[in-house]
């Protein structure tokens, strides 16, 4: 019999259990709703099943050069992805038995675990897992340090966690989250982590390293074994307990793994995938148009720095050596002649100007470092700024030996990099306008900056090709043209010969030999600068070129890619071909993007055949014995058939030489990064001296390596309509013979009135004028005029 206590103590009991039930129905239904809600993406949006068909796995872009050799990679993260199979055994079972025992049996969330979880409030793990964490990193990221935003974020895990089981079989899951995972020091992904830290592919992997590496995944920072070494050997020897407590392992490979160190070959990838090259943007730039396009046509959107797309360019990585090397060649030669004509100069390595100038230009580059934007946001005015800049600090200085650790103030440093010589070097193929090599710069990891795209120098006397182009079009001239050479004054402009000699006629040829300003000047007065603007522009030029007078003799201001393009022009015979570096690009999966073929180039015929020839055999008499003349002699070139023009500009501050050989034309610039840098002479400072010995450095490469396309049997080929030119060249030789011998000095033309360059010394003939009949024609009979023909052709 119940007693009234009994019957108060059993009333409270079931009032107890029924609102214990209440609640615990309470608390599923609420569950329930939160987690559908979450489902249906009323807490928070969740990614689309498009994002998790298809998650983002940022792999880095693969550039391969035109023989399929590795250039380098664009990429946001260091990732190679790699499949199930390359994972080793151990690899996988690591995992599972550190992190998700049940792994193969749930469908996304551990109940078992989870409860735990919540029970021991975390003190026995969280509860995640495999999938979960892998939902963590590809869509919710970071754990939030607010509680309920740490709640959120794991309903969406849940959620998540069992979107990627229905649509993922286990060991996609398991490959994915190895792929995705950061290992720090720029280790995206397991097969980075293996190279990074152990430099061995990850199949490669034995037992201990899978078991650091997956101690590392509960935290990459703390179980780290370049940071901290005893506390990865410890986790890595828990990761082998719970391998051997679920049976991965036995008691005797568990006690033998146990005493082994960790060994690492530790060595970060950062230099060894990104692509550093000068080249670099210019390719971008021509990606992006190409992905752009694929977009508007199929709608699907790919980018370079994560689609792990595999890009192919015309680069040979071959020819890009060869190309490098002979700039460092010459220019460490030449940095030791201008470092020595520079001793008695106190304002070295400026000439002609004054300290407030030099001042000027020093600190307008100071500007533009980081040291100087740091000193400004902290406050300081630029009195302060100048005066902390002109304390020294440790720095790395480039020289042509290899780098140096010295003190200097960074005042001084930016004075130092003005002194160092610059170049650029571009290499394109004449058919399809494939660029072969591109050299910006002397070394990427001191001075970024490209010379061959951004760099706008004064052109000098390279732009008269252009020229004289225009005078064989419009006006109809031909080589044996001749020209007065008497002074010339087009109003106020008195363009000026460097010997000071005038007077006499010469032939168009001899005019661009010996680079004669006055020719030049006359050739402009007659065509006036928009037709040789026209021409220059659908040469591929698109610089700003003022209607001047003065453009004759290279005024303007124009980049070596496009005065390489524009005389590639003549070695393609009067077809511009806009040069291109990109030839295909593929998807991860090998599908073609978009290909790059010559049929879709900018291609535009600009000058008939036979004027290119024309051009072309009057730019071999600037080599032959022009201002370029010391190309047959001095660098073992002769036999070859080469075109090419020199330059030099105001102050000898840029060197130029554009050389052709019938497959490759190829254009070097050599200057300072500061115009008020420079040789104090021409005989130093003209082109011929700065920028033609890495032309035949470069070539010389070329033509010695066998297994190149490059040797001395090929050459320019005549046009059908050729002999017809030769004769109208016969008549207006034995009309017009008049003797002139130039200077051999490449003095090329400054495009002022003070502007010095060859005057013919007129006591001296070219050898192939001397061999001409000054008779009368008429008089001789035709074979006779045949003759003297042959004699013009061969010589020209």
């Amino acid at each position: 019999m119940y007693t009234k206590q009994n019957q108060k103590i059993s009333f409270f009991f079931r009032y107890f259990i029924f609102y214990s039930w209440i609640f615990f129905f309470i608390g599923i239904f609420s569950l329930c709703f939160i987690f559908y809600a979450a489902y249906k993406g009323y807490l928070g949006v969740l990614p689309s099943t498009k994002d998790i068909e298809n998650p983002i796995m940022a792999v880095g872009s693969e550039v391969y050069d035109y023989n399929g050799i590795l250039l380098g990679k664009f990429c946001s993260e260091n990732r190679i992805i790699i499949s199930y199979k390359q994972l080793p055994k151990h690899l996988v079972n690591a995992l599972i038995a550190k992190e998700d025992i049940r792994f193969k049996f749930h469908s996304g969330i551990d109940a078992k675990s989870l409860f735990r979880a919540i029970l021991t409030f975390g003190k026995k793990g969280g509860g995640s897992t495999i999938t979960q964490q892998l939902a963590k990193l590809l869509f919710t990221g970071p754990s939030a340090k607010n509680k309920l935003h740490r709640i959120h974020q794991k309903l969406l895990e849940w959620v998540m966690a069992i979107e990627l089981e229905k649509r993922y079989t286990k060991e996609e899951i398991i490959t994915m989250y190895y792929n995705k995972f950061d290992f720090l020091y720029n280790a995206k992904g397991i097969e980075q982590a293996s190279n990074t830290y152990f430099n061995k592919k990850a199949y490669e992997l034995n037992l201990g390293e899978c078991a650091t590496l997956v101690g590392m995944l509960e935290n990459p920072s703390l179980f780290n074994p370049k940071l901290n070494p005893n506390r990865s050997k410890k986790q890595r020897n828990r990761v082998l307990y719970k391998m051997k407590k679920y049976h991965f392992l036995n008691q005797e490979k568990y006690n033998k793994e146990l005493t082994k160190p960790i060994k690492m070959h530790f060595r970060i990838q950062k230099h060894n995938f990104e692509l550093l090259t000068y080249y670099g943007d210019f390719l971008k730039k021509e990606i992006k148009k190409a992905l752009t396009d694929y977009e508007m046509k199929t709608g699907l959107q790919l980018d370079v720095y994560s689609s792990g797309l595999k890009i192919y360019t015309s680069i040979d990585a071959k020819m890009q050596n060869y190309a490098e090397q002979s700039v460092k060649q010459h220019l460490k030669k030449l940095q030791i002649i201008f470092d020595h004509s520079q001793k008695t100069n106190t304002n070295a390595p400026f000439l002609n100007i004054n300290q407030k100038k030099t001042n000027r230009i020093i600190l307008s580059a100071i500007k533009r470092t980081n040291f100087y934007q740091i000193l400004k946001k902290q406050g300081l005015n630029e009195k302060n700024i100048i005066k902390q800049l002109k304390l020294p600090h440790k720095i790395k200085l480039f020289t042509w030996n290899g780098p140096k650790q010295v003190f200097m103030s960074p005042w001084n440093f930016i004075r130092y990099q003005k002194k160092i010589i610059q170049a650029g070097l571009l290499s394109i193929e004449p058919q399809t306008g494939y660029i072969k090599a591109w050299v910006g710069g002397i070394d990427f990891n001191y001075f970024q900056y490209d010379h061959v795209a951004k760099t706008q120098r004064q052109v000098g006397s390279i732009f008269k090709p252009i020229l004289y182009a225009s005078a064989i079009k419009e006006l109809h001239y031909n080589p044996c043209t001749q020209i007065s050479n008497d002074k010339f004054h087009f109003g106020k402009w008195t363009p000026k010969n460097s010997n000071g000699k005038y007077g006499g006629s010469i032939t168009l040829k001899d005019g661009l030999a010996y680079s004669i300003n006055t020719i030049s000047a006359r050739i402009m007065e007659k065509l006036s600068p928009k037709p040789v603007i026209n021409l220059a522009k659908q040469m591929g030029i698109k610089s700003t070129i003022l209607e001047n007078p003065s453009i004759a003799l290279g005024s303007s201001d124009l980049t070596l890619y496009e005065m390489t393009g524009a005389f590639n022009t003549f070695t393609n015979y009067g077809i511009y071909v806009k040069p291109s570096i990109l030839i295909k690009i593929e998807d991860r999966y090998g599908k073609i993007i978009t290909t790059e073929h010559i049929n879709f180039i900018s291609r535009n015929q600009v000058l008939s055949e036979e004027e290119s020839y024309i051009m072309l055999k009057l730019m071999q008499g600037v080599i032959q014995y022009g201002t370029a003349k010391r190309l047959y002699k001095y660098y073992n070139l002769s036999g070859i058939d080469i075109a090419g023009k020199t330059g030099t500009t105001n102050n000898n501050s840029d060197g130029w030489f554009i050389g052709m050989v019938p497959n490759l034309t190829t254009g070097v610039w050599v200057g300072w990064e500061d115009r008020d840098s420079h040789f104090n002479n021409i005989i130093l400072g003209q082109g011929a001296h700065m920028a033609l010995p890495i032309w035949a450095y470069y070539m010389n490469r070329l033509y010695q390596d066998s297994n190149m396309i490059y040797n001395e049997n090929i050459s320019f080929h005549k046009p059908e309509n050729y002999y017809d030119y030769w004769y109208q060249c016969y008549e207006n030789t034995l009309e017009h013979h008049q003797s002139n011998n130039p200077n051999e000095n490449d003095k090329s033309n400054n495009p002022n009135e003070n502007d010095k360059s060859n005057n013919p010394n007129e006591n001296n003939l070219p050898n192939h004028l001397n061999e001409h009949d000054k008779s009368n024609p008429n008089n001789k009979g035709r074979e006779t005029m045949n003759k003297i023909l042959q004699n013009i052709i061969k010589s020209i």
